[in-house]
This record gives structure tokens, C-alpha cells and sequence, in this order.
């Protein structure tokens, strides 16, 4: 089940989905909803580490320091998308943490794609 990257991407892209749905419930100002979201989005945040270091531990050996990087980077998404929900619950700014976000994001998106185990679009 775990030789391939599919069930990596199903939880990060169900994540991603799920952080949206959360962002977009706080700034609403449905509060409870939000926080339910979030639960689960957290169940999800432990599914991409779980699924993540299968994946890290299996193929590691191809090339360390590219797939110890991408780890890295990927726990830096999953903490900045909770410390910007946790912000907007409590109602402070969160530009840095979005400035984090999406530069962490893409960094690891790029990554990814370029691991063997990747798309191969920037071959």
C-alpha cells in the first residue's frame, strides 16, 4: 500500500482542502464548526507523517539529503497551517506565518516532484 506515493498525496490533498474549509469557517465566524474541522484536519496532519516517513524510510537511501529536506519542509507546511488557525482563533495577524506557508509549500511541492518517486515534470 505504501510502495507509492498515493496515499501521501490523498491525505495532503485532503488536508489542504480541509485547511481551506477551516480558514474560511474562522474568518465566517462560525467558530464551532471551525474548531470541528480543524480536529480532523489534525487526524490528518498525523496521517501525511505517518504516510511521509514510510515513504522516508523505504527510499531514503536514493538520496538523503534531498528526502531529509523535503521532510523538513513538509513539517514546516503542517506547522504553519496550525499556527495560522491557531492565530486567527485567537484573533491575531497572521501574514508571516501565510509568507511561511506558501514558500514552504512550494518548496516541498518542488521536492517532491523531483524525487523518483515524483511526477517527473522538471526533468
Amino acid at each position: 500500500m505504501f510502495d507509492n506515493t498515493h496515499a501521501h498525496i490523498t491525505t495532503w490533498a485532503i488536508a489542504i482542502i480541509l485547511f481551506a474549509v477551516a480558514v474560511f469557517l474562522r474568518n465566517a465566524g462560525n467558530n464551532k464548526a471551525a474548531t470541528i474541522v480543524q480536529m480532523i484536519l489534525r487526524v490528518f496532519y498525523l496521517l501525511i507523517i505517518a504516510t511521509g516517513v514510510t515513504l522516508f524510510a523505504r527510499y531514503s537511501s536514493l538520496d538523503p539529503a534531498i528526502y531529509g529536506v523535503k521532510f523538513l519542509f513538509g513539517l514546516i507546511v503542517i506547522a504553519m497551517m496550525e499556527m495560522i488557525l491557531i492565530r486567527l482563533k485567537l484573533n491575531k495577524k497572521t501574514g508571516i506565518f501565510w509568507g511561511i506557508l506558501i514558500i514552504s509549500f512550494i518548496i516541498t511541492f518542488y521536492i517532491g516532484a523531483k524525487l523518483p518517486l515524483g511526477w517527473n515534470w522538471f526533468a
